[in-house]
């Protein structure tokens, strides 16, 4: 016989933008008709969202499950801090990265709660997760911390009042690729200090970012460690070249792609601000540090 379990389901309306409106109450219908007690947050904002999910989670349900893409998974590492209650992710968003990294399916939300539901049932995963220290306080983040190019391309996507949606994005890219220019770093991998030109750093807990572009196809969730992706100064041509193969992750055979291992990264550049599953940080210099197996999430295990 099933356990009844109570569970509180925070849900971003928004999620891509707006395409995934339809998914939260279907997570929150599904589990009510499994008999399960469900608490349902829906806020008009990150901020509040995360404070009612704070408050919620005194109450010390068995579950916290959020609806939405890496933003609101970010929210819940965040809402989960120093506890032993396990993440349930149904992925709504436009890039559901870290569902990529943990198997849960991201092109179906019928298979997503399914999966979900199922998981309520078992023993969750443990993963690690990682905290970022910066000049205005510290952020928790479950997949991906970036301070380049693609950093760099969000900043001006946000910045813009138009277009609208996933075009806003493509301008900025755009824009920002006639303005390619290496960027200074200095760098401290577990205390080694070392200072590199490149167009990208992007600290990876997870394999990918951007709705799939395997930036660090060798990461992995659980081991400890984030994998330290530097791609070298490239012209516009070369980096169009090399662009397409970070979907399938066999840019790590360029020789200008260089990739490290540490458990405690600083990273430092003038002008550059960093972003993590895909929400904004804080102007660099940051530190991320592995928490390692500090997170319980309800997916399959591998």
């Amino acid at each position: 016989m099933r356990a009844r379990k109570r569970v509180v389901v925070a849900i971003n309306p928004n999620a891509a933008f707006g395409r995934g409106r339809e998914v939260g109450p279907a997570v929150v219908t599904t589990l009510r008709g499994l008999g399960h007690e469900v608490v349902s947050l829906t806020e008009l904002d990150f901020p509040q969202l995360l404070d009612a999910t704070r408050r919620a989670l005194t109450e010390k349900p068995d579950a916290l499950v959020v609806v939405g893409g890496d933003g609101m998974v970010a929210l819940g590492v965040m809402a989960l801090e120093g506890s032993r209650i396990p993440l349930g992710i149904v992925p709504s968003g436009t890039g559901n990265d870290v569902c990529r990294g943990l198997g849960i399916p991201v092109d179906d939300a019928e298979a997503a709660i399914r999966m979900l539901a199922e998981q309520l049932d078992v023993p969750p995963r443990v993963i690690d997760a990682g905290t970022i220290a910066h000049a205005t306080g510290e952020t928790r983040f479950a997949c991906i911390l970036s301070a380049g190019f693609d950093a760099l391309v969000n900043e001006r996507a946000n910045r813009m009042r138009f277009p609208r949606g996933r075009s806003r994005y493509t301008l900025a890219l755009l824009v920002e690729l006639a303005k390619l220019r290496p960027i200074e770093y200095t760098l401290e991998l577990d205390g080694e200090t070392r200072v590199e030109r490149a167009l990208l750093v992007a600290v990876a807990n997870n394999l990918s970012f951007g709705g799939g572009m395997k930036v660090a196809p060798d990461a992995k969730l659980d081991d400890g460690l984030f994998d330290v992706v530097l791609v070298k100064p490239l012209s516009r041509l070369q980096f169009l070249r090399i662009y397409p193969r970070v979907f399938a992750g066999t840019h790590v055979g360029d020789p200008r792609v260089i990739v490290h291992r540490a458990s405690r990264v600083s990273v430092a550049a003038a002008g550059v601000v960093a972003y993590a599953d895909g929400e904004r940080v804080a102007p660099l210099p940051v530190t991320a540090t592995v928490d390692a197996r500090s997170l319980r999430v309800l997916a399959p295990t591998p």
